[in-house]
């Protein structure tokens, strides 16, 4: 029997998933960030945690890394050539050949497309996004802050929001409906004391920003200007990054462009999506169609995995049953009690 390991690195959590290469699922296990970026050591640590991590999967199982014919590890962190050098050598040094090493923005790729080949647009704590083109050429763009226009993803929704609360109290801004929610979130009750809650709450972490992110959506729901604006002017720069990827890799008409993370996914107003597909058109001159990626990405590394054992884009029967298999295990752990 034949063996294959998909790794869902993100910034939090861990999750590793061991199938058969006939697609059968075998063990999963998760466990705390291997984030090189989350942890003291660095890669070092990366080596640390996923050792003991493998050690424990394959061990179970009677397995070591020599057992496993492919292997995709989506890693967080794993943004620019300097760091994917390091962390393939960290998969190197953990006993394993066949494997890949990409920033899990890619696995919404071959989780969310017909043929493996496409766009992921990542927007949910953070931002990034990946291609894959017919080619097998890769190509990121963002995931390493607003510098490089990494300006959507939860937490920078959640500061528009608060800025544009405090530009309508000093700033000349439009007055907003958000304007009364950061207030009551943060114990305003004159705006003389914004700026200083500004920074003794939001700032030093000791609210629940989310709280700000869903807001956002709810008022553009209502029809707030500001939250519209807010939603608009973020689906541009997302466009913007989704577009720059299309135009920069080799794609036959229409592009397949997965939507994934917590704010693509669960916003409750359509804004943000609709403005996407407005801009990301627009930008490219190319026909694309938008899905949201409505499968763990997980999945993604193991029909990678599955496709490097096979040497061709497994088959919607295969891709289904490992999608299947993969859905169940997650909602053991995530359903509420």
């Amino acid at each position: 029997m034949k063996y294959i390991l998909g790794v869902d690195g993100g910034n939090t959590k861990t999750d590793y998933f061991l199938f058969d290469t006939n697609a059968n699922f075998i063990d999963f296990y998760r466990s705390s960030t291997c984030s090189h970026e989350a942890l003291p050591d660095s890669f070092n640590g990366s080596y640390r945690v996923m050792k003991k991590d493998l050690d424990y999967i394959l061990g179970k199982n009677n397995l070591k890394p020599e057992n496993i014919t492919a292997s995709v590890f989506g890693l967080a962190g794993c943004d620019t050539p300097y760091q994917k050098s390091k962390l393939e050598e960290v998969v190197s040094k953990l006993g394993f050949t066949n494997f890949r090493v990409v920033n899990d923005s890619f696995l919404g790729i071959k989780a969310g497309t017909s043929n493996g080949v496409g766009v992921c647009s990542i927007n949910g704590t953070g931002t990034s996004c990946g291609g894959i083109d017919k080619n097998d050429s890769y190509l990121q763009v963002g995931g390493i802050g607003a510098v490089v226009g990494d300006e959507a993803g939860g937490y920078n929704l959640s500061r528009k929001v608060v800025r544009a609360v405090f530009d309508a109290a000093y700033r000349f801004g439009k007055p907003t409906s958000l304007t009364k929610i950061v207030y009551d979130k943060l114990g305003v009750t004159d705006k003389y004391y914004l700026m200083e809650k500004i920074s003794d709450y939001y700032l030093s972490r000791k609210i629940n920003y989310t709280d700000f992110t869903i807001a956002c959506f709810e008022e553009a729901n209502k029809g707030d200007e500001v939250a519209c604006e807010i939603l608009k002017s973020t689906a541009e720069q997302l466009a913007r990054s989704a577009g720059g990827v299309v135009v920069n890799l080799d794609f036959d008409e229409p592009v397949e462009i997965v939507l994934a993370g917590s704010v693509w996914v669960k916003g409750s107003s359509p804004i943000m999506v609709e403005e996407f597909i407005k801009y990301i058109n627009m930008f490219t001159g190319k026909k694309c169609v938008v899905t949201k990626l409505i499968v763990p990405p997980a999945t993604g590394a193991i029909i990678w995995a599955l496709e490097l054992h096979l040497n061709e884009f497994p088959s919607l029967e295969l891709r289904n049953k490992i999608i299947n298999q993969v859905e169940k295990e997650l909602e053991k752990i995530e359903k509420p009690s």
